[in-house]
């Protein structure tokens, strides 16, 4: 099976511009433990993380004037994207997760996002392969 057949296309998306408590609230609102940063030209810049964003917001003292005023997702995010085609085959993308420990990957179609990949998609594809009989 492709990549492209399992894919989530949705992808949620933050610009390095943004501020860690709207990338959370953003996060939250749609149900994803990650977003993607792409820059203006839609080009992958970074990824950021739940745990990235609840240690950073949860670091900000109470009596403190809005600290993360000055802080964005391009402070915090991880710089390196860990791709894969959409053609790629379903077992290459498990493969890299495990091997890069990460548990989703930014899709790609040349040089363009066009969906997300998850443990848990591949995860639900071998328990239905193997809950269901043929």
């Amino acid at each position: 099976m492709k990549v492209k057949e399992a894919m989530n296309p949705e992808i949620i998306t933050v610009s390095p511009e943004t501020r860690p408590l709207e990338a959370f609230e953003k996060m939250y609102k749609h149900g994803v433990r990650r977003l993607f940063v792409l820059d203006d030209d839609g080009k992958p810049v970074g990824v950021v993380s739940y745990t990235d964003l609840i240690g950073v917001l949860g670091s900000i003292k109470p009596d403190s004037e809005h600290p993360e005023r000055d802080l964005k997702v391009s402070n915090i995010m991880v710089d390196e994207v860990i791709t894969i085609s959409a053609d790629d085959n379903i077992e290459d993308a498990a493969n890299l997760m495990l091997r890069a420990d990460i548990s989703g990957l930014l899709v790609m179609d040349d040089d363009k996002p066009v969906g997300v990949i998850t443990k848990t998609d591949i995860c639900r594809l071998v328990a239905a392969e193997i809950l269901v009989p043929s």
